[in-house]
């Protein structure tokens, strides 16, 4: 498989997984079993007036891979690059179509922003937007001490760009101040990198990763969870809902990435995992979402059914985004490097 293939099965199978999950995550599993049966939800059901809606995990995971791409530019053309900091400003571009002014100058170009399906608000979680609105400069660090599942949500993109682990942590710090809800959010990006990057099973990928990175300051927590569902999988347990359930609802960082990495961990295919993944007591999206990126990266666009591919909100803007990331050198260190230019009209630096 091809990197483009994993890229765009990685961003298409985290939208799709988001928004299976998006008309459940408020629901408690007896609700979602009283409405939709025994298994629970299994197909798109509306949400947000439509079929197949996003929420604001995909829309903030597609304002990150912007904010990355633009680094790229910024790179090459001005050599010095503040990677968090050019994130943070296509952040606070999400902010402004939720309706609400940063407190710091912003600007409103490039093709993204204007995307006027990404200006619907989904249900944006009140950490990232109360931290958002706080921003007095780029890069300003959260003053909260969160560890909600919002950085982990967006990051997927870093797995795609240099020091994938450092990046997400450091742009998770843009939102959450609590160390596992950054650290958290590296994990995920550096597991995703190295299926992409090394083509390791995920099996292999989580081990490696954990061996760098588990060690860490404010990786406690992390490790912890995620060395709990490893032993679940490998003891044959799948993820029932009341088995989630027990585990936690995902509101919380490490919580909605052991989640989303135990679906995917015993998943028999793409829809399997996902369809495990968002049906719980919890925050279904981003727990759908965070499988959906883990078994896209490693199976491609084909795994993923086509009674959800068809319907997908923004199914050709993450296209897009995933085919711009796949044109682009994943080091963009350099200043002076070469360009592409359509990139450079699509990305303006900074």
């Amino acid at each position: 498989m091809n990197r483009l293939e994993r890229i765009k099965g990685c961003l298409l199978g985290g939208a799709v997984g988001d928004a299976l999950g998006a008309p459940v995550e408020f629901l408690d599993w007896s609700a979602i079993r009283a409405t939709f049966g025994a298994r629970g939800i299994v197909d798109f059901a509306p949400a947000y007036g439509r079929l197949g809606a996003i929420t604001d995990d995909t829309q903030m995971m597609l304002f990150t891979a912007e904010g990355l791409l633009r680094a790229h530019v910024r790179g090459i053309s001005r050599g010095i690059c503040h990677i968090p900091g050019v994130i943070h400003h296509a952040l606070l571009r999400w902010l402004m179509t939720q309706d609400y002014s940063p407190a710091t100058s912003v600007s409103v170009d490039g093709w993204l922003v204007q995307e006027r399906a990404l200006w619907s608000r989904r249900a944006p979680g009140q950490t990232c937007l109360s931290a958002l609105k706080a921003s007095t400069e780029l890069g300003f660090l959260a003053k909260n001490d969160s560890k909600g599942c919002g950085a982990v949500m967006r990051v997927a993109p870093c797995a795609f760009f240099r020091n994938a682990f450092d990046t997400a942590a450091e742009s998770g710090r843009l939102t959450h101040g609590h160390p596992t809800g950054y650290m958290a959010a590296g994990l995920f990006a550096d597991i995703l990198q190295r299926i992409v990057d090394r083509e390791d099973s995920l099996d292999d990928a989580i081990a490696k990763s954990l061996s760098e990175h588990g060690g860490k300051p404010g990786m406690e927590e992390t490790r912890a969870i995620v060395e709990r569902v490893l032993f679940f999988s490998y003891e044959g347990h799948r993820p029932t809902p009341e088995r989630i359930d027990a585990l936690g609802g995902g509101w919380i960082a490490e919580e909605a990435l052991a989640i989303g990495i135990w679906c995917a961990l015993t998943a028999t295919s793409f829809e399997d995992g996902v369809i495990n993944a968002v049906n719980h007591s919890g925050d279904s999206d981003s727990t759908g979402l965070i499988a959906g990126h883990l078994l896209g990266i490693q199976h491609g666009v084909e795994a993923i059914p086509d009674r959800w591919l068809a319907p997908l909100e923004l199914r050709g803007v993450i296209e897009a985004v995933a085919e711009d990331i796949e044109r682009v050198p994943r080091d963009y260190s350099g200043y002076g490097g070469e360009f592409d230019d359509e990139i450079w009209e699509r990305y303006p630096g900074g």
